[in-house]
């Protein structure tokens, strides 16, 4: 069977757009309109994603492990991340998210579907009843390849 999408999908994403559809029908940036974030899918069968908001304060220690619960609080509110395993269903343009490490304990262990739709060097990403919408252009290849 060829797999074209999972083929496409290797290698390094930048995230262009990130949206959430509310019940009203309210379009939401989660993590602000300048949201940036990177999600990468490996040929051996991995995926990470990171996505921040911009303008999230340093911890005021300097120290990455010492902040107060306050300054933790905000910049985990400002951060999503999760990698693992991924598998692809070709024929419905699926992806599977596996998540075994999430910056969100809630998804360890969950397995979520993106629909997945490719544009040129651009793919868009949305969940299974099309609230999150994601939009992601590819990275160039920073290793010149002799």
């Amino acid at each position: 069977m060829e797999q074209k999408l999972k083929n496409t999908l290797i290698g390094s994403w930048r995230l262009l757009d990130y949206t959430l559809s509310l019940p009203d029908g309210t379009i939401t940036y989660p993590l602000g309109k300048d949201a940036t974030g990177f999600l990468m899918y490996t040929s051996d069968g991995y995926m990470s994603a990171q996505l921040m908001a911009q303008g999230r304060p340093a911890y005021k220690s300097g120290d990455a492990l010492n902040g107060s619960i306050d300054e933790m609080s905000k910049a985990a509110n400002g951060y999503m991340a999760y990698a693992g395993k991924f598998e692809v269903d070709e024929d419905q343009s699926i992806v599977i998210h596996h998540m075994e490490v999430s910056m969100n304990p809630t998804w360890l262990g969950q397995a979520q579907k993106r629909f997945v739709k490719l544009e040129g060097n651009r793919i868009t990403i949305t969940t299974s009843i099309n609230t999150a919408v994601l939009i992601w252009e590819r990275c160039p290849d920073l290793i010149h390849h002799d």
